[in-house]
């Protein structure tokens, strides 16, 4: 059997620009392998000067993703706008998740080793496309390379005094109600998790780390996220799919879901306190 060849060339060599790869991804959200995506804006002006190349967002999780797009190899005039971009529309929807994007043609081993260091503290993900030459043909081939960001869930920071649990008690009941659905579904079945507040979420922990948050979202419902990874990801699936709940895979491995409040019922409890035990000894 005859396997044909593939040629990479660079984009501009084929006479396309950045403008031109921009609209490709544009088109198709999807190619940057984070899911289905939508597209909300292009040349987004930034408050601190400059334009994000471009905002997607996750509908099912409300997860936003500030895209940089740059043609050749990294520099880090590219990478520092990443982050600074990614920090603007943070602060911009704090109650969101969000993943700064770089997307460049040749992520070079010294920048590759700058954005590792920074993916350890900053959701920073990197993206290597190709345009390649097949069989007459021209495509684009998207690769994440790096994304190892996990997310610091301690609960330490200048923000817990101001935002504590009393905070969310006060001022949005109804998501520490889900955590306290969690917190007795838990209890019920012989598990002891604690509540916790800080800026943009509800945490339960087990004494020693965080393993449920739940963001606040329009119209009373909540964006749950569990700690999980690939061992028991699938059994997790399929139990909560088993009532009606989707999950989602985030950049950093774990899954979110988004719940209502009718999902916070008796006939889940049982579903629930399953997925709690196969995640309490992560």
């Amino acid at each position: 059997m005859s396997i044909p060849l593939t040629a990479v060339q660079s984009i501009r060599e084929a006479g396309y620009n950045e403008a031109w790869l921009q609209e490709m991804i544009w088109q198709n959200p999807a190619c940057l392998g984070f899911g289905d995506l939508e597209a909300l804006q292009k040349e987004r002006t930034q408050p601190t000067g400059g334009r994000i190349d471009m905002l997607l967002k996750d509908p099912s999780n409300d997860t936003m993703y500030e895209v940089e797009i740059m043609l050749g190899a990294t520099d880090e005039t590219h990478i520092i706008r990443t982050i600074e971009y990614w920090d603007n529309e943070k602060r911009r929807w704090p109650t969101r998740h969000h993943i700064a994007v770089l997307v460049a043609e040749d992520i070079n081993r010294r920048f590759f080793n700058v954005i590792h260091i920074l993916s350890h503290s900053i959701p920073i993900v990197a993206v290597q496309v190709s345009l390649l030459h097949l069989d007459g043909k021209v495509g684009l081939h998207f690769a994440k390379i790096l994304d190892t960001f996990q997310e610091v869930d301690d609960g330490s920071g200048s923000e817990v005094d101001q935002h504590n649990l009393g905070w969310w008690i006060a001022n949005l009941p109804d998501t520490v109600a889900y955590a306290t659905y969690f917190e007795n579904v838990a209890t019920k079945h012989g598990m002891k998790l604690e509540k916790d507040g800080v800026k943009n979420y509800v945490s339960l922990n087990n004494g020693n780390r965080n393993f449920v948050w739940i963001r606040p979202r329009r119209n009373k419902t909540a964006l749950v996220e569990f700690r999980v990874n690939d061992l028991v990801w699938e059994e997790v699936e399929q139990k909560l799919q088993s009532i009606g709940v989707t999950p989602n895979r985030k950049s950093t491995g774990n899954f979110v879901f988004n719940m209502t409040p009718k999902d916070a019922n008796s006939n889940n409890e049982v579903v629930f306190s399953e997925v709690i035990a196969l995640l309490k000894d992560i």
